[in-house]
Formats: structure tokens, sequence, C-alpha cells
């Protein structure tokens, strides 16, 4: 027989003659049937992260030959297949140049994330992570993060041209900095602010208040300077606004173990030992409420990535390493392929084992997976590699491939952000714009 039980009970007892009281974990029994919200209807939040890997895939080797929900994973992305019913292939799509120089390795990279023209352009918008982060990323503590797994800190987050997210290269400094002495255990059963977080947001407050004046005294380009300064200052003030309010209960919140503090660099073992560490810490960042947005990046575009000892590296490699007859790809670069991919089903699994109710952290995630190329030989824009993983809480199909040949890939993202629920009916610019997200994914 069940006993009706609230989220917000606590166990009561005495201790050496004082009163105590010792909250309880969310249970089960605190979420709805289906797991998408807690019992008494505060939904669980959506998650979005985007994962970017270059140098894309060997064309031929990774495009399922069935369309729809019964295709078959190729080879190329058969680490992929215990995941198959949470993943969405999308092949045949484009980047668009518009008569625009190609810079390679950045030029596809951009217009997947951002739907535009690269950066340095007359087209300056924000990417696609950080629109998201906009709806979903106001009531925690970290509006988004991001890592990299080759030790460059890099990313493809931005709101503007000249405002780039750089990356967390350790493992460490990560932890300390999202568990650390800031961190606030969503379930306590109490809450008490921090005094000296008070104190500094408000100092923060009391400067903030003197922006309009010194703005109205400066020239355009320090303006410029300025409002990219309190652009940062307002996302500290808001991390401070966050850790001045109790926070949401979550289901399946831990506090994970501080990582070791390690090298990180661009040796091949390196960039996959560090990458496990960061999906651990990204799938418990997750699962506290701590952030609901993430950009991971296992390697930008014309890296250094390499095997201990050797001089040549995967990007040197996708140029100069001769394509084998009988396999039909080259094989060196097509292993560094594989590695990364192994990394992005790393971060699946991480998510995937977080229990919340009969579903899982994956489960109300939706991930973005983008890549640089085509065909990284050739330098190609066309049938760009896409894949998107886990559900955004039930508003996202998943389980099927999806082929739209000469598209843009900004269909892609249109459809991830409408899932979310961003109120969006149109994504990019000029020939990378699109109004035709793939509706027959939308829940």
């Amino acid at each position: 027989m069940s006993t009706k039980v609230n989220r917000r009970r606590v166990l009561r007892g005495m201790l050496g003659g004082a009163a105590i009281s010792v909250g309880l974990p969310l249970l089960d029994c605190f979420l709805n049937d289906n797991g998408t919200a807690l019992a008494d209807g505060a939904p669980l939040p959506v998650c979005f992260g985007t994962w970017f890997a270059a140098m894309g895939y060997n064309p031929g080797f990774w495009e399922p030959t069935l369309v729809g929900s019964h295709y078959e994973m190729k080879p190329q992305l058969k680490v992929l297949d215990p995941f198959k019913d949470k993943i969405n292939v999308f092949s045949g799509m484009q980047t668009f140049l518009d008569g625009r120089p190609l810079a390679t390795h950045e030029t596809g990279a951009q217009i997947c994330t951002t739907g535009s023209i690269p950066v340095g352009q007359d087209i300056d918008v924000p990417s696609i992570d950080q629109l998201v982060a906009d709806t979903i990323g106001s009531r925690t503590r970290f509006r988004s993060i991001e890592v990299s797994y080759e030790g460059v800190p890099s990313s493809w987050s931005r709101r503007s041209s000249s405002s780039v997210n750089a990356s967390e290269v350790s493992p460490l400094a990560l932890y300390q900095k999202i568990f650390g002495p800031s961190f606030v255990d969503p379930n306590s059963a109490t809450f008490t602010p921090d005094p000296s977080v008070m104190l500094e947001r408000s100092v923060l407050s009391t400067v903030s208040d003197q922006r309009a004046s010194l703005v109205n005294s400066l020239g355009t380009a320090d303006r410029a300077r300025l409002d990219e300064y309190f652009t940062s200052l307002r996302q500290l003030e808001h991390e401070l606004d966050v850790q001045l309010q109790k926070p949401m209960p979550m289901v399946a919140c831990s506090k994970p173990t501080a990582p070791g503090d390690g090298p990180h660099g661009q040796a091949i073992d390196l960039v996959m030992t560090n990458g496990k560490l960061f999906t651990g810490l990204i799938a418990h960042a997750l699962a506290c409420g701590q952030t609901r947005v993430f950009n991971a990046v296992g390697t930008m575009g014309a890296s250094s990535v390499h095997k201990v000892g050797s001089e040549a590296t995967f990007h040197i490699d996708t140029h100069e390493e001769p394509v084998d007859a009988q396999l039909g790809y080259q094989p060196e670069v097509t292993w560094y392929m594989a590695r990364f991919l192994d990394c992005f089903s790393d971060l699946l699994t991480q998510l995937n084992s977080v229990r919340e109710g009969p579903r899982t952290l994956l489960d109300r995630t939706v991930i973005y997976c983008s890549t640089d190329h085509g065909y990284a030989r050739l330098h190609t824009l066309t049938n760009i590699p896409l894949l998107t993983a886990g559900g955004a809480n039930g508003k996202l199909k998943t389980g099927y491939h999806l082929t739209a040949p000469g598209d843009t890939v900004a269909r892609v993202g249109l459809t991830v952000m409408q899932a979310i629920g961003l109120p969006l009916s149109s994504w990019g610019t000029m020939s990378n714009h699109t109004t035709k997200p793939f509706s027959e994914l939308l829940a």
C-alpha cells in the first residue's frame, strides 16, 4: 500500500536536545506517471546542447539507405546504434556561400550554428545555443557552459562576432566552477542566501545603475566596447541573482566526485580521457539544474589532434592520406572520425544513464550535432552530416532518417528550436534562410 508523500516533506527528530530536519531526495513518487513533470504539475525543464567535431564523415559510409523510422545505421555511425531510437539522422543538406569566399573549416560550422554567413561579414547574429539560452537559460545559475575536449578554449558559441564564449579546457576547473563552494544542493530542505553573494550583487547593481549616464558621454566605438562589457556584467549579475533564490528541486541531482587535475592537450588519448570527464560533469550539471544549455567541442577545424609520437595530425591526414582502393576511404582519417563518434556516444551514454522516473535526462534534452564539411578531403559544403539526439521532453520525435537534398542545414536548427518552444517561424539569412522545419518530427 503506497502512502501519499509530498516532495517538500522532511523527517524531523531531536539530536542533543535540538530539533533537526532532514530533507528527502526526489523520489519517483514525486513525478507524474510519464516522468515528464513533478506530481504537482511543475514541468521538468528541457535542456539543449551542441556537439561539434570537425572533418565530417566519409560520404557513402554514414547516410542510411532507407528514409523514415526503419533505417539502419551505416558502418560509420554504427557506434550510435544503441541510441538509434533516440537519434535523428539528416542527410543531403548543405550550406550556401551566396558569393562569399569559403573560409575552410569555419564557414560550414558557422552556418550550421548561426544559419548565416560567417563572422567578419556584414551579418552578425548569435549562435543557436544562445538563442535557446535566451528562452530556457534565464533561471539557471549558468546561462550556458562550454567545454573543449582538445584543450583549445575555442567554441562556436557566441552572442556576436566580438563576443565569443570561450570553452573550459580543464575538467577540474569546470568542476570547481559548478560544484565548488558556491554550489547549492537543489534538493536540500533548507536554503540560506550567502551574505557575500548578496553584497556582490548589491555592488554590481550600483555600478549598473550608472550605466546610462556613462554611455551618453562616450563615442560610438567606446559605446560598443562598453556594451560588450555590460553584457558580461549582466550575465554575472544574473548568476548572482540565481544564487540568491532557492533552486528548483531536481529528481536526479547528485554532486559528482572531483576529477583529477590531469594534463589536457591535442594528443588523441588526452582528448578522449578529458572528454569522458567533461561528459560526466555536463550530465551532473544538467541533472542538478545548474545550467540547461551546454556546448561541447571534440575538435575545432584545422586542429592539431594527433597520435602520441606522430607528426601527422587528423587535419593533415584529411589532405595527404590517400584513399584506400579496396576500402574506399582514408583509413587513418576514418580512425580519428571513429574516436570522436566514440566521444559523442559517451555523452549520450552519460545522459541516458541518469534516470528521472521512467525516463532519462537524455529524453528531456535535445543535442544538435554538426560539423564543418561534407567531405573534409575536398572541403565540400554539400551533404553535411547532421544529427540530433534526445526528445526535448517529448516535443521532438526521434528514431528517423530524413533527407532533403539541396536544402539549407538551417532546417534542422529551426526544427530543434521550435521543439524546445522558441517562438520562431524562420531562421537564417539569405540562401541559408528557411521557414521549413521538419514538421513531421514536431510532436
